[in-house]
């Protein structure tokens, strides 16, 4: 009971700050989600630990995630991320001896699944930040075939789950969260020929995400694709319309909007400017493109929260409560504003 209105508790503040953060999230398809039933989230990876907040926090049904084992290292961090129904998934990237911790995770999934509950996954096995479908582990085919072998009685869907970000190296960006169309995992559990069907089930939910995302396959063509796409200014959320451009090669753009809220930024920075610094000396040591946005997330939301807060107390305890109330509306309307109207450019 605890355990679930902390969850609850936390998918509030995630959803509350991702509404500040994002210029835009477009969610498609929400009516493919059963109500009830044992349900696995197949999901695309482009942007880091962001994914899966914005598919939890835009999804009815409580969910557990496995996530990549690397995130578990810390022991306090391993137990809070349990609370938040968190589990590791380990690769061979961890060490061979590591992989054989996944028994005792797979079978906790069997468990959760035969229990009528919801999964979340990501197959491509890492974030990429390129903008293309990837090869799908068989990790995902392990917990479905495996929860219907110790009981076949149950029905398990599949939905595959697209995210498409506008830009996601730029604050604030647009992200387009896609449902798929429910895959029925009982048609393809044939033990005798079980290679072959783990085979079509990827295949399929391939063929899907590469609808629900924006796809660009992965050949020689790639990077002047993606350079026509983003000197054209598309808004790529528009799944379905850039996925038609690339396939008949014909890219019709946006003009550049002006920024009518670019005179806000200073407001924003000189009231932020310890966050602002904090945020700068940790950028510069991110490695990983794909977690520039996470970083960026995770640290403005609780330094810029804390410096709200302690700035709040200080005008009110100076002047009045009203004049603190009015700082902290004020403040976080400018961000508002420059997150909701900030133009949602390619570049």
């Amino acid at each position: 009971m605890l355990k679930t209105l902390w969850y609850n508790l936390f998918k509030f503040l995630i959803k509350c700050s991702l509404f500040f953060y994002t210029r835009r999230i477009i969610v498609k398809g929400k009516e493919n989600i059963p109500k009830k039933g044992a349900v696995l989230f197949v999901v695309n990876h482009p942007n880091g630990l962001i994914d899966p907040l914005i598919v939890a926090v835009n999804n009815p049904r409580a969910q557990h995630f496995l996530v990549r084992a690397a995130s578990f290292k810390k022991p306090l961090i391993k137990r809070f991320l349990g609370t938040l129904n968190l589990m590791p998934i380990y690769r061979m990237r961890d060490g061979v001896k590591q992989l054989g911790n996944n028994k005792d995770v797979f079978e906790k999934c069997f468990t959760l699944l035969n229990n009528q509950n919801a999964l979340m996954i990501f197959p491509e096995g890492s974030h990429d930040k390129r903008r293309t479908i990837r090869n799908l582990s068989k990790g995902f085919s392990r917990i479905v075939f495996g929860a219907l072998e110790r009981n076949p009685s149950l029905l398990i869907h599949i939905i595959p789950v697209g995210l498409t970000y506008q830009n996601p190296s730029i604050y604030p960006s647009s992200v387009c969260l896609h449902y798929g169309t429910p895959i029925l995992v009982n048609d393809f559990y044939k033990p005798l020929i079980i290679n072959s069907e783990i085979k079509r089930l990827k295949d399929v939910i391939t063929s899907q995400l590469k609808t629900l995302s924006v796809h660009i396959p992965l050949d020689e063509n790639y990077e002047k694709t993606l350079a026509k796409l983003t000197a054209a200014n598309v808004d790529f959320t528009k799944v379905e319309r850039v996925n038609l451009m690339i396939t008949s090669t014909i890219i019709s753009g946006r003009e550049k909007k002006v920024n009518l809220v670019s005179f806000i930024k200073p407001f924003i920075l000189l009231n932020s400017i310890v966050p602002w610094f904090i945020w700068k000396h940790t950028e510069s040591k991110i490695n990983e493109f794909e977690f520039i946005d996470t970083f960026r997330y995770g640290i403005n939301t609780i330094t810029v929260s804390v410096n709200f807060m302690i700035q709040t107390f200080l005008v009110s305890y100076f002047y009045s409560w009203l004049s603190g109330i009015i700082y902290l509306a004020s403040s976080l309307l400018l961000i508002l504003l420059y997150s909701k109207f900030h133009p949602n450019s390619a570049k």
